[in-house]
């Protein structure tokens, strides 16, 4: 399959760098408190100096928001929104131990992290405004779709697995207990994006390596190489990221 941000978005947000992480082994059986402890220790030790509307990774996409017409405080990206719950309630929920170890990250590094079941997506997958004919369901089962122009995660087959970019995930590729391949999608638009979703990459391949054992590929895609390929082969198929590297 391929990944990638239409030309279209790229040319809007030019600072956009993507961390694309593909898995396989995924079980729903995993302990991953240990794990995510360490990165919701990060996320309240940066909650303590002040909340996260004032971190420079959430200023960013608050712009951005604002610049597709959306109000920030009512429609949050996903990092923002974890880390109100988590200052709010002192916990975030536990859904299932991928998507735990990825809030987990998320809140730590304040970049949204998207998990998509890869056998739940058809052909490629584009970051792109919908043309308003894209279906999206719910985690309520409601079938629903995109304004034109919204900004949203579509596959070959018109399906819509977003809503607003990073606000939503779709209930149709959510991953769940019988999930077993992945699609793990870390967005980020602030200055010094490149290292910190480097850093976010690689901490993932690691902890996905020590808990699963998973074969991983990834990589950092960026305006000069924005394409994921797996098998990946071409030139503009990103930089890939080694494992281990914290």
């Amino acid at each position: 399959m391929q990944f990638e941000h239409s030309p279209q978005l790229r040319d809007a947000y030019p600072d956009l760098v993507a961390g694309v992480v593909l898995a396989s082994g995924i079980t729903a059986t995993a302990d991953v408190t240990r794990h995510a402890a360490s990165y919701l220790t990060e996320a309240r030790r940066r909650l303590a100096a002040g909340p996260e509307s004032g971190f420079p990774e959430i200023q960013a996409w608050r712009r951005a928001y604002a610049a597709m017409g959306l109000r920030p405080t009512r429609y949050r990206c996903a990092a923002e929104a974890l880390l109100r719950r988590l200052r709010l309630d002192g916990e975030l929920p536990r859904v299932h131990p991928l998507v735990d170890l990825c809030n987990a990250i998320s809140a730590a590094y304040a970049i949204p992290v998207a998990a998509l079941d890869l056998d739940r997506v058809d052909g490629d997958l584009v970051v792109r405004p919908a043309h308003g004919d894209e279906a999206y369901l719910s985690f309520a089962g409601d079938t629903e779709h995109p304004e034109p122009g919204e900004v949203t995660f579509v596959d070959s087959v018109g399906r819509a697995h977003a809503r607003r970019w990073t606000n939503r995930q779709s209930g149709w590729s959510a991953v769940r207990a019988g999930t077993s391949s992945v699609l793990i999608v870390a967005e980020a638009l602030h200055p010094d994006a490149e290292p910190a979703v480097t850093r976010l990459v690689a901490d993932l391949v690691t902890e996905l390596t020590e808990v699963w054992s998973a074969p991983t590929t990834a990589a950092v895609l960026t305006a000069a190489a924005p394409r994921f390929r797996t098998p990946a082969a071409d030139d503009d198929r990103g930089q890939a990221v080694s494992p281990g590297i914290r």
